[in-house]
């Protein structure tokens, strides 16, 4: 039997966070905060559910927005802390994760407090409300624009030890998978909640105001509420799958074994674990079967025309005698 250590011995750098994220997660918690205040008490003041609604779904969102913010200073805080053996991004998955969970509570706020309005009407002052919960969208429209995520401006903390032998045909390679900032993603799918909210709102109050269909303000809560539970569910599976290293269907695990399959001599694959420990970047535990001479560094040397596998662990062993 043949161990090799982990490439754990060479340089490996992980992501040390996303400081462009993270300015622009504070400012749009200020943001929202601030318009968060104005919608509740406008709301509750003019009698509007759809804008009151808005504005405590906002307050949850601010929330949201500043668990983001948090993640990103403590994963930058603890990024050379030895006790992280494949870094600090799962503080910010994380977070990703708990800003869904509060992403379903607000759409369960909304949704009981919208039928309760719909059962129990109320005069709406339209006149007032509207221009708040115009500013109300604007002031998503900016967030959500500060948070978009970019692919092409993610960094790269990487240094990539095991990919001593670069094959440029292969490069194309690394790209062909596409990978989200989580806790980014959960903070603009936060703000885009938000401005979903904002129109509906705007929409209940211009039909309540000019067509007298006062009742559109709760419908249009409740609808809201559905599509605000429903970004939320895909994001608590996005997040949930890789807080519990369900990876093992990814596209790479694959590619490993393709990698396997070429190899010039033959080998059989007697266990493998894939797992993600940053954006788009995996480790692998492989452990092979072969009668022929192989050794670690030849399957280092072969998986790494797939940059995204940053670290490596090789076993190779003679397979079992059968009995005679």
């Amino acid at each position: 039997m043949q161990n090799t250590p982990s490439l754990r011995a060479h340089s490996h750098q992980f992501d040390e966070g996303n400081p462009l994220a993270q300015k622009r997660i504070l400012l749009a918690t200020i943001l929202t905060a601030v318009m968060m205040l104005l919608e509740v008490i406008g709301g509750w003041i003019y009698n509007s559910m759809a804008l009151l609604a808005d504005g405590w779904h906002m307050s949850s969102h601010m929330l949201a927005l500043g668990l983001a913010y948090m993640a990103y200073r403590a994963a930058r805080h603890y990024a050379h802390d030895g006790r992280f053996s494949f870094g600090t991004w799962k503080i910010e998955v994380l977070a990703g994760y708990s800003s869904a969970i509060l992403l379903s509570v607000a759409a369960v706020f909304m949704a009981f407090h919208s039928i309760e309005r719909l059962l129990s009407p109320v005069q709406i002052h339209y006149n007032e409300a509207i221009p708040i919960a115009v500013l109300g969208l604007l002031v998503n429209l900016l967030c959500a624009w500060l948070l978009h995520d970019d692919p092409s401006h993610h960094p790269h903390g990487h240094s990539h030890s095991l990919h001593a032998h670069h094959h440029n045909e292969h490069d194309h390679e690394a790209g062909h998978h596409h990978h989200h900032d989580l806790n980014q993603k959960a903070a603009f799918l936060h703000v885009v909640a938000d401005a979903v909210t904002s129109v509906l709102a705007i929409i209940a109050l211009i039909a309540g105001k000019y067509l007298g269909w006062s009742f559109l303000d709760a419908v249009l809560g409740i609808v809201g509420s559905i599509l605000v539970a429903r970004w939320a569910w895909g994001l608590i599976k996005e997040s949930g799958k890789t807080l519990l290293d369900a990876e093992m269907d990814h596209p790479v695990v694959d590619e490993i074994r393709e990698v396997i399959e070429e190899l010039p001599v033959s080998a059989s694959i007697s266990d493998l674990h894939v797992w993600k420990v940053a954006k788009g970047k995996f480790s692998c535990i492989l452990a092979l079967e072969t009668e022929d001479s192989l050794t670690a560094d030849q399957v280092r040397r072969a998986l790494s025309i797939h940059e995204e596998i940053v670290h490596v662990s090789v076993e190779i062993n003679q397979p079992p005698l059968s009995s005679t």
